[in-house]
């Protein structure tokens, strides 16, 4: 880098100018503790407890399912206001590749949640299709915390319209 600079010198006026040449620091005992003291208010806030784990698999399977839905451009764009954690939690598997899938109805988006569930879905998820509505609208709600309110707007334009409403009204104020 420094290299670099000093080639540029020659063609810019550079007096004056600090350059830190340690550009990013990977602060991961930080990201961990921001992630678990997310995890543990977002179980709190669905009414959860301190079932941590069931929220961190919850709030995973909703993010993907979104992320299954929406375009990548509009992906990129929310996960751009997303602190690290949720930045990792979201592009956990992720292909960009794939086309957003066709999830036009409500049923089937609580479907795609039950699939990222996976294998603990029946125990996390129960039968009731009303339950995993109001998990995605509270994730949603809490979400609202990280990302601006135009970016939400933009991410619920990009949905179906049978799907818009999980990006209700109540998170718009």
């Amino acid at each position: 880098m420094t290299q670099v600079i000093s080639g540029l010198a020659g063609k810019l006026d550079l007096s004056g100018i600090t350059f830190n040449t340690r550009v990013m620091a990977l602060h991961f005992e930080q990201y961990a503790a921001e992630g678990n003291t997310f995890v543990k208010d977002y179980a709190k806030h669905m009414g959860f407890g301190k079932d941590t784990d069931k929220a961190g698999r919850i709030l995973s399977a909703i993010l993907h399912a979104l992320r299954d839905v929406i375009p990548v451009n509009e992906s990129l764009q929310l996960i751009a206001q997303f602190p690290m954690f949720l930045k990792a939690v979201y592009v956990n598997g992720w292909s960009t590749r794939r086309k957003p899938d066709d999830i036009r109805r409500m049923e089937d988006f609580i479907e795609r949640v039950r699939h990222h569930c996976g294998v603990s879905a029946p125990g996390d998820l129960g039968e009731d299709d009303d339950l995993v509505e109001r998990y995605i609208e509270l994730t949603f709600l809490y979400l609202r915390k990280y990302v601006s309110l135009g970016e939400l707007e933009d991410v619920r334009d990009t949905l179906p319209k049978d799907l818009k409403f999980m990006i209700y009204s109540k998170i718009m104020f």
